[in-house]
């Protein structure tokens, strides 16, 4: 096992080469002193042959202080785009039949750090309400869902409820509870299902 550790704040780096047998430590190298460490009698001969080889030792140092640290900062600062980025999600609302909840549904949104929740006149909803779990998707954004059992108050007050979706950074997503905008397993909105489209 092989590697080099950058502390970004105090700048240290920190090299490490440790090789193993039979699920044992055999030696590990040690930076500071230029030396072998070997924890078994077996590993002392190795120990010493490497430890004689003056230009390997060198050689390995200039790598572990310096060429790997350069390529640990260049991999760091290239991922940092990716992985500090912000995905704003596509939000919808679905129904799977006329009896079942509304499911608000956030997906393709990055970091998973996202906050979804039903609120009526502007207060978060406790009762009827079922949250899921942030899901990872195959693009390395997320999704999540929470339903609203809307089948114990009747459609005339559903312009009172909304969905909200939050996102550290970004401005809150809210969807008005509308049939209009329900999408359903067959295709339509549930208003076209009302109007008998």
């Amino acid at each position: 096992m092989s590697g080099c550790e950058w502390d970004e704040e105090t700048g240290e780096v920190k090299g490490f080469e440790h090789h193993g047998f039979d699920g044992e430590d055999f030696l590990i190298l040690d930076l500071e002193t230029e030396s072998w460490i070997a924890p078994t009698r077996e590993s002392f001969l190795t120990k010493q042959k490497w430890e004689k080889n003056k230009a390997l030792m060198a050689q390995k140092k200039n790598y572990y202080t310096q060429i790997c640290p350069e390529f640990l900062k260049k991999y760091v600062n290239l991922g940092r785009s990716f992985l500090m980025r912000t995905e704003i999600p596509s939000v919808s609302l679905l129904q799977k039949s006329p009896s079942s909840p509304v499911s608000c549904h956030a997906t393709g949104f990055y970091p998973d750090r996202a906050i979804m929740f039903w609120s009526k006149d502007g207060e978060e909803l406790h009762d009827n309400v079922d949250h899921g779990e942030i899901l990872p998707n195959h693009d390395g954004s997320f999704q999540m869902s929470v339903d609203l059992n809307v089948s114990s108050f009747p459609a005339e007050h559903w312009d009172k409820y909304r969905c909200v979706f939050q996102l550290s950074g970004v401005k809150d997503q809210v969807i008005r509870l509308d049939s209009a905008v329900i999408r359903t397993n067959r295709g339509k909105t549930a208003s076209q299902r009302l109007n008998g489209y």
